[in-house]
């Protein structure tokens, strides 16, 4: 007699994406309770614990059932564009678990806690809260968001699991560093650099006379290009030069590529400083600094050592996206000003970094494109070029879909900038402090003059927030993910009116 053994299918489609999101409601909830370490050190916060092991706990047990669809079971193949709905979904699941401490507390209606939260995980900075009259565990809170949006979620799934399909999830949450060629070990070693940067960051912080717990929380804005901090003034209020070189040290390593930094700890420094968005970011710092400094001494009278103290600080911040100011206000300044700062934040940080805007990878790859053809016009049209950049560890061949691409994101970004611009200008708000106050969003940045804040109107709080979260997933994810649901769902209602 023959015995047929009946192989068990892989779990596929909709049932393996509740089995991953499932792990990550898990990881979610256990970041939600992770702020709970800070009483160790402030007892006195601990009638606050409650508002963070209820979403905490909830979230693990809710996770835990949802796992058990793919634990220990055979994973097929995510369908196309399937990677995009998970990212999106557990960075939204993210957002609302983590708001929920900020909505228990009873100082925070859904629109306020969610802007909060938002503003974390996408490191933006912008936020509705008083540190002056805010807890540490709340404090703590923020910060760590900060951190593992920095990361993100699926970089920190990965480092901790071993998944078969895991480098398509790593590629759509917007990562092009694959560090090393298994993604989990390059998960691994992202966590290891940003760790040892964000602990040296501390060290140095502490040495230059901040308390310990202040450098906790700027080490990790700096680098994570998020920009919270701990006090009203941000890093003004140290009033303290060696402080602001730190954190711009911090900014700018947190702009990088983390490829590029794999090879800068590796003594590469010639492919490192070769690498494009090196370049072109120091040049655009040398161009930007000299022209806020000269306007800040010809139109508010500073002193020259002061102007130029300050426009280095703020250009780094702006282009970073990292949204710490020393500048008490951007209320009232030139419109040349406000400029240069839009430009700057709209431009933002590396590829396959914390940053965000546009990348300065994109915007490269355009300029040398417009510089490619205004050299063709010049030359016989029989003679052929070869266009290369260079990237990190060698200079490689530009395909002209990667300048499509490029273009094609670039519009994209620019027509939503625009249309978030207007709608902030029709709240009453002039265009120029709307373009900036959208721009900050929208690039992650964090700066503010003002029209985002706790007294906002809720239409306004819900402009910023999808501006946030689309400019840290990037367009090309959250479209994906989109269109991907509206095909699923299509198939669904057709086959419900089949049966």
């Amino acid at each position: 007699m023959n015995i047929v053994t009946i192989q068990p299918q892989p779990i596929q489609g909709y049932r393996l994406i509740l089995g991953y999101l499932g792990m990550l409601c898990m990881l979610i909830g256990g970041i939600t309770l992770l702020p709970l370490l800070t009483l160790f050190f402030y007892p006195q916060d601990g009638k606050e614990a409650i508002y963070f092991l209820l979403p905490g706990m909830i979230a693990i047990l809710v996770g835990f059932l949802f796992y058990q669809l793919i634990r220990g079971k055979e994973k097929g193949r995510l369908a196309r564009n399937q990677d995009a709905v998970i990212v999106v979904s557990c960075w939204l699941l993210a957002i609302v678990i983590t708001a929920f401490p900020f909505m228990l507390s009873g100082h925070y209606d859904f629109t306020r806690a969610v802007f909060e939260t938002t503003s974390g995980w996408s490191t933006t900075g912008l936020s509705v809260v008083d540190v002056t009259h805010t807890s540490h565990l709340f404090l703590m809170h923020r910060s760590t968001i900060l951190f593992f949006g920095g990361v993100g979620l699926v970089v920190i799934m990965l480092s901790v699991l071993s998944d078969t399909y895991g480098m398509r999830l790593y590629n759509a949450e917007g990562h092009s560093d694959r560090l090393l060629p298994n993604v989990i070990k390059s998960a691994r070693i992202i966590l290891i650099i940003y760790f040892c940067y964000i602990s040296a960051g501390v060290v140095l912080y502490v040495i230059c006379g901040m308390p310990i717990f202040d450098a906790i929380i700027h080490s990790i804005g700096a680098l994570s290009t998020g920009g919270f901090s701990n006090q009203a003034d941000s890093i003004a209020h140290y009033h303290n030069i060696s402080i602001e070189i730190i954190t711009m040290v911090l900014m700018i390593l947190g702009n990088i590529n983390f490829l590029a930094h794999l090879f800068l700890l590796r003594g590469k420094f010639r492919s490192f400083f070769y690498y494009c968005e090196i370049r072109f970011q120091f040049i655009l710092i040398a161009f930007a600094i000299p022209i806020i400094a000269f306007l800040l001494v010809n139109n508010l009278q500073y002193r020259f050592g002061d102007s130029f103290r300050l426009a280095a600080f703020q250009v780094i911040s702006a282009l970073t996206t990292t949204g710490f100011q020393t500048m008490s206000s951007f209320q009232g300044l030139p419109a040349s000003f406000m400029l240069i700062m839009i430009i700057l934040q709209l431009i933002g940080g590396g590829i396959g970094s914390t940053a965000g805007g546009i990348k300065q990878y994109r915007v490269y790859v355009m300029i040398k494109h417009v510089m490619w053809h205004l050299r063709s016009l010049f030359h016989s049209q029989k003679m052929l070029y070869t266009h290369k950049i260079y990237k990190v560890e060698r200079k490689e061949k530009i395909e002209s879909a990667e300048i499509l691409s490029c273009s094609t994101y670039i519009f994209m970004y620019l027509v939503i900038f625009l249309l978030g611009s207007l709608l902030l200008s029709l709240f009453g708000f002039s265009l120029q402090d709307a373009m900036f106050e959208f721009s900050s969003a929208l690039s992650t940045v964090g700066l503010s003059t003002g029209i985002m804040n706790y007294h906002a109107a809720d239409a306004i709080l819900w402009i910023g927030t999808f501006g946030m979260f689309v400019g840290r997933l990037e367009i090309y994810v959250v479209i994906m993910a989109l269109l991907r649901l509206r095909k699923d769902g299509h198939h669904y209602l057709h086959t419900l009116k089949k049966a």
